[in-house]
């Protein structure tokens, strides 16, 4: 049986050392996450996030909007907090009410504000190899997942499933910058087993139940970001945990594996920019 990659612990672990190192901080640092709308996973999300920062000693405010909002309004109030000299990290949640671009609202933070590193700015310094403000959360968690496990990445076969850029993309690049020689995956590719069982990792992040034990080389490493519920109203994974526990070495379950980490990540982030502030 695989040896469980437990994101819960690690993150117990994380925000413990943070806790003690925000302790001893003067002026604490601050996140500021703006909720436009009246989504409801996205409000579970922002919650849990301002009783993590609360539980570490970070200042957070939520700044809600309703699903009418308009772009000027929501633009001005980034501006605001762009220039608000106490605010030191921004996050918007996505998704927006469709009458707002999402691209407009990321370019406007400031990429020194910008705490999950989805601005062009940031996005672009990962891409071309140099280091950015901050690692996108859910890519970053991963890693720290993996080298918590002491996996090496280093010359070994990595598949990517997903290629958005809140996940794919961005870990796709940071798993090749740790050497690791990558293969993306996606919704147009053809005989997708066949490339999997040539993984010596596999980071699947596309929120459907497509990977079986059958389709696993053996002793492999799986990742899984995916969650939904399906038909039952359980929550599940990309992954078939059950088959696939027996064929990988090391295997992240859904819940309990990546999603603890995502939010870590965002911690470490926003104490991330309140350090390169000062």
């Amino acid at each position: 049986m695989a040896v469980i990659l437990d994101g819960k612990k690690l993150r117990d672990k994380i925000l413990e050392e943070l806790q003690k190192k925000v302790s001893k901080f003067e002026v604490k640092p601050s996140l500021a996450v703006i909720l436009a709308g009246e989504n409801p996973a996205s409000q579970i999300y922002v919650n849990n996030k301002q009783k993590m920062a609360e539980r570490i000693g970070i200042t957070s405010q939520i700044i809600r909007f309703p699903q009418n909002v308009s772009e000027a309004e929501l633009l001005d109030k980034i501006e605001e907090l762009n220039n608000d000299k106490s605010v030191n990290a921004i996050l918007v949640q996505l998704p927006l009410p469709e009458q707002i671009s999402k691209d407009k609202v990321i370019n406007k933070i400031n990429p020194a504000k910008d705490v999950d590193g989805f601005t062009p700015y940031n996005f672009g310094k990962l891409f071309s190899g140099e280091t950015p403000n901050v690692y996108p959360c859910t890519p970053k968690g991963i890693l720290l997942l993996l080298d918590e496990y002491k996996i090496d990445l280093s010359g070994k076969h990595a598949v990517v499933i997903g290629r958005s850029n809140i996940v794919g993309r961005p870990v796709a690049q940071m798993l090749l910058d740790r050497n690791a020689t990558v293969t993306m995956c996606h919704s147009y590719t053809k005989n997708l087993s066949q490339i999997t069982k040539t993984a010596d990792i596999i980071i699947s992040a596309v929120g459907k139940n497509i990977i079986k034990g059958e389709m696993l080389k053996s002793g492999c490493v799986v990742v899984d970001v995916g969650i939904f519920k399906d038909e039952t109203g359980k929550t599940r994974g990309d992954v078939d945990f059950e088959s696939s526990s027996k064929i990988a070495s090391y295997i992240s379950p859904v819940p309990g594996g990546v999603g603890p980490m995502t939010i870590t990540s965002l911690m470490l982030n926003t104490v991330e920019l309140f350090e390169k502030s000062l």
